[in-house]
């Protein structure tokens, strides 16, 4: 409410100390079952840089001196600029993912030759191994991605990012282990489900553990595992998840599968990228009207729109944790939200457990504000920060709260609220 009365609303806000909160929660987590197993491999914890691409959040990530993944040429150009201002160094890890083009091939191919040490280009496809070994001179690492199974409700049988298992020792045999630039040291896999507690999730971790395994046997030069990310966030007030459990369980299949199989344990890379950001944002709004359709649907309209600053909601049908700020004193009734574009889909109406939503009863003239929480991933670049939103429904005020040393709350404004003659100037009036 102190942030709605002095900065107004919609605004949407980032607490930049919960990125590194969650860094350090991995980490001892990770650190604390490599103990208890006495596993050999080491842990670095990686930011997947697309699910935030902000200066501020790359700042706060990198103070705890973690390594980057990237997903197009572009996200390199953000590496260099933060390289030049001290605040990544050339010995970091760079894991390169997503379908290489020829200006992704070449950037990467340069900051190599340019020193950037761990670079790895991860291979989403054979064909991608010719298009990197045109631009780069000397020795490089690389890495390949396994193709993971679906889950059986999904509308494909097999993720299209990565390849075959089988394509992957062929890719190996034929034209990595002669080569004398390349270094094949990191095998990647993604769970597109993300890390969960299910027989689907651990026994897909089992069979890409073995596979590890199959390729190790031939090339004793790779030692490091990426598992990927989708360590799950709190998107409900209704559910737990244990995260000391999930990471434990991981360390412990992957050791004792390599045990089994005779295998030195290798290196683990993560790559959070949600689970880094997801949980330090939220939008803020008032709900400035009402309305009645029928004799049970009931409408709270807020000021701004699902589409503009929740994309996720009405793209995907993501769910976040949802609360009223002020008149909890008050009776509660079941709601659907409006935004204010005049798209059909712009509505919010129900939460991830209860398949509804509760907001205050208000009599007229009283205010209600609302807010939408632990929604710091994805949805800037997905409703095309500082461009057009639908219907011209400007994208609002976004604040960045963090801690002074003293550990006091420090408030600053990011970017104000879309301006008529910003939109107006994209438009070409």
């Amino acid at each position: 409410m102190e942030l709605v009365e002095r900065f107004g609303s919609p605004l949407k806000f980032t607490y930049l100390p919960k990125i590194s909160s969650q860094i350090v929660k991995a980490r001892e987590l990770f650190e604390a079952s490599r103990l208890k197993h006495q596993y050999r491999g080491s842990y670095n914890y990686c930011y997947c840089t697309k699910s935030s691409h902000f200066r501020f959040v790359l700042d706060e990530v990198l103070k705890n001196k973690v390594d980057l993944e990237t997903s197009s040429a572009f996200d390199l150009d953000i590496i260099r600029s933060l390289e030049k201002s001290g605040k990544f160094n050339k010995s970091q890890f760079i894991v390169c993912n997503g379908y290489k083009t020829e200006a992704y091939a070449q950037k990467m191919a340069a900051m190599v030759q340019d020193g950037f040490e761990n670079l790895v280009c991860v291979l989403d496809n054979p064909d991608e191994f010719d298009l990197y070994a045109n631009y780069i001179k000397g020795p490089a690492k690389l890495g390949i991605r396994i193709a993971t199974e679906e889950e059986p409700n999904f509308l494909v049988y097999t993720s299209r990012l990565g390849m075959s298992y089988k394509r992957v020792l062929e890719l190996y045999q034929e034209k990595i282990k002669n080569h004398p630039d390349f270094q094949l040291k990191m095998l990647h896999f993604f769970v597109n489900s993300g890390i969960k507690d299910t027989t689907y999730y651990w026994s897909e971790l089992a069979r890409l553990v073995n596979v590890y395994c199959d390729v190790k046997e031939v090339c004793p030069e790779l030692d490091t595992l990426d598992i990927g990310g989708g360590m799950p966030i709190y998107t409900s007030l209704g559910v737990e998840y244990d995260y000391a459990y999930m990471i434990d369980q991981i360390v412990y299949y992957i050791k004792s599968i390599c045990e089994s199989r005779g295998v030195p344990e290798p290196n683990i890379i993560t790559e959070f990228g949600s689970f880094t950001v997801g949980e330090s944002g939220g939008v803020l709004y008032s709900i400035i009207g009402k309305k009645e359709q029928n004799d049970k649907e009931k409408w709270y309209m807020i000021d701004s729109s699902f589409i503009t600053t929740l994309p996720d909601t009405w793209g995907i049908g993501q769910k976040f944790i949802l609360l009223a700020l002020n008149q909890w004193d008050k009776e509660f009734q079941r709601i659907n939200l409006g935004g204010l574009t005049c798209d059909g889909q712009d509505f919010y109406n129900s939460d991830t457990n209860t398949n509804q939503v509760f907001m205050p009863k208000t009599a007229d003239g009283e205010k209600l504000f609302m807010g939408f929480f632990h929604t710091g991933a994805y949805q800037e670049s997905l409703g095309g920060y500082g461009g057009i939103q639908h219907c011209l429904i400007p994208a609002p005020k976004h604040l960045l709260i963090d801690r002074d040393l003293n550990g006091e709350l420090t408030f600053e404004v990011f970017a104000q609220e879309q301006s008529p003659e910003e939109m107006l100037k994209i438009l070409g009036y």
